[in-house]
């Protein structure tokens, strides 16, 4: 009797692994209602990628007086420099302040000219 005994057990047994392997098993569904939190959803990903929440680093580039001619310039204000860019869309260079100079350098990123700020122009900071 212990032999047949054995195997109802071994059968309960296989039956309740069974009924956990099918309870842990993930359900994939379209929506899930539990993404709502007090009535919102979960940002998207995509969404977020494409429109970053933090506002973005605003400087003021006046001081900045040579720029290449027919360049289109571009502002990096989080770097603190201007990028030059020829009309056919190929880099020319960039300017970026330095201490109480601005200084310009060229596509291979040598110095070609620096620019002294007057201690008027550094009071306005």
């Amino acid at each position: 009797m212990l032999p047949l005994f054995r195997g109802r057990w071994s059968l309960l047994a296989g039956f309740g692994v069974l009924a956990l392997c099918l309870a842990g098993a993930p359900a994939h569904a379209e929506e899930d209602p539990g993404d709502d939190i007090d009535g919102h959803s979960r940002p998207d990903m995509h969404k977020l990628a494409g429109k970053p929440p933090l506002p973005r680093a605003h400087k003021d580039f006046s001081k900045y007086r040579f720029t290449p001619p027919g360049d289109k310039v571009v502002e990096q204000a989080d770097a603190n420099r201007l990028l030059f860019w020829t009309p056919d869309g190929r880099p020319d260079g960039y300017a970026q302040r330095r201490g109480s100079s601005i200084i310009y350098y060229n596509a291979q990123g040598t110095a070609i000219r620096v620019q002294r700020l007057t201690p008027a122009e550094m009071q306005d900071e």
